[in-house]
This record gives structure tokens, C-alpha cells and sequence, in this order.
């Protein structure tokens, strides 16, 4: 029996820790929620507060809040706060203490699209978002877009602005016209800026940013009522008459 003994001690430890083992993870799981943490990525979160997001963490049609964690499905969780318009991207996790950690990402509005029966903002991936009476972001205005593909053509084009500190503030409104092509309005002067269509976008945009450098250095961009771009390796621009009319 003695001999027995060195070979029966091995498992029966073993077996110990795993009844250990499964008896606290019982006790875990009996544990309840005790908090709710909600953090953003950095960037802007106007668009979302901590009770929004809160308020999206719901299972069995009530808060999370006090409801055991072995009934808390965290890949439901995550479901459905990206559910929400706002929402890129978000992590959920629990803690040993109880605590459901949650951590979102908000959607970065790019531009903000007005159509005849529509006004909504799109994200560098081209997905709406609605408007919100909480704020109002300070993105270009779309005008004449009729079918997606133009989202789509638009979000590239605001991309592109908006990689350049200058054009992102200076372009007030975009407008496509029933001819495809682009129009500007500006913040810098009472002058548009005809664009043409969507070819040959990273050429135009340095014609434009060269013309800037230039009419802004020797201040004369006030001169002038249209800023054409749509000519092959060159800017065309429609000065003003004394009185200020074409």
C-alpha cells in the first residue's frame, strides 16, 4: 500500500485543483455586474456620451448593471452598441471584480450631404450618420448628389482635402452639377472654384494649392470670381470688374 501511495498523491492533487478550480469559477460566474466603465478611443466623441453608450448595453431587455456574468454575452454586447450609427468600432470586456469595461470608437464625420428629401453625414468609409441635435459638426456641405456612387466619389474627394490643413478649413460647400462636374464655395473670398470632374484630382489639387501659394502671397486672390481647374496643366481664373461683377 505504502507503494501505492507516490502514484496516488499526482492525481488526486491534479483532481483537487480542478474541483478548486471549478468551484471558483462558479462563484465567479454567479458574481454580478457591479459597473459599467465606458471609455472613448482619443478624438473627437461629440456625437456620443457615456449614458448613449450605456444605454446600448442591454440583454434580456434590461442593463447589464447586476445581472450575473455568467448570463452577460459580451459578442451580444458588442453587437449591439455597434448597432448604433455613431459607433466604428468597440471592445466589451469583464473583469474578475465584476466590472464590464467598454471601450468606443465614434464615427468621424467627413462631410455632410443635403439632398431634396435628405440631410445625413458620411465617415471616410462612406457610412451615414445622422444628424444630431447634440452638435453639429463643422464639415464640408454636399449638394447634387443622386445616387450612392456619388457618396462614395465625394468621400475620396473630402478625403483628399482633408489630408491638407489649408483645404480642409478653406472649402466651405461642394456642388455637383447635372454635368458631373465639381464646384467650390470658399471661406478665403466671394469666388468659386470649378473643379471639373472627378479626374485627375491629386494634378488639380496641386494647381490649386500652387495658385493659393501665389494669389495669397501677392493678394490678389480677391480679384478674381471663378478659379477654373478643369484645363489641362493650367488654372484659368475669371478676374472681377471694378464693381465687383464678372
Amino acid at each position: 500500500m505504502k507503494k501505492l501511495i507516490p502514484y496516488l498523491v499526482f492525481p488526486i492533487l491534479i483532481l483537487s485543483i480542478l474541483l478548486l478550480y471549478g468551484f471558483s469559477f462558479d462563484r465567479n460566474q454567479q458574481k454580478e455586474v457591479e459597473e459599467i466603465e465606458v471609455k472613448f478611443y482619443g478624438g473627437d466623441n461629440s456625437f456620443l456620451t457615456h449614458e448613449s453608450v450605456n444605454k446600448l448595453l442591454i440583454q434580456n431587455e434590461r442593463s447589464i448593471k447586476n445581472q450575473p456574468k455568467r448570463v452577460i454575452d459580451l459578442h451580444v454586447l458588442e453587437k449591439k452598441v455597434l448597432a448604433s450609427p455613431f459607433v466604428e468600432k468597440v471592445t466589451v470586456s469583464l473583469t474578475v471584480e465584476g466590472k464590464l469595461k467598454t471601450k468606443v470608437k465614434q464615427r468621424e464625420p467627413l462631410a455632410r450631404i443635403i439632398t431634396n428629401d435628405d440631410a445625413y453625414y458620411v465617415d471616410k468609409y462612406s457610412v451615414k450618420m445622422p444628424l444630431s441635435i447634440k452638435h453639429s459638426a463643422r464639415v464640408p456641405l454636399v449638394f447634387g448628389l443622386d445616387a450612392f456612387d456619388d457618396v462614395e466619389e465625394i468621400t475620396k474627394l473630402v478625403t483628399l482635402f482633408s489630408k491638407d490643413d489649408f483645404l480642409k478649413k478653406e472649402i466651405i460647400t461642394i456642388t455637383k452639377k447635372e454635368n458631373s462636374e465639381y464646384v467650390f464655395n470658399v471661406r478665403s473670398g466671394d469666388y468659386k472654384v470649378n473643379f471639373g470632374k472627378f479626374i485627375n484630382v491629386d494634378k488639380k489639387i496641386k494647381k490649386l494649392k500652387a495658385f493659393y501659394n501665389k494669389a495669397l502671397l501677392d493678394k490678389t486672390i480677391h480679384n478674381y470670381k471663378i478659379i477654373n481647374l478643369k484645363y489641362h496643366n493650367q488654372v484659368v481664373c475669371t478676374k472681377q470688374n471694378q464693381d465687383g461683377k464678372q
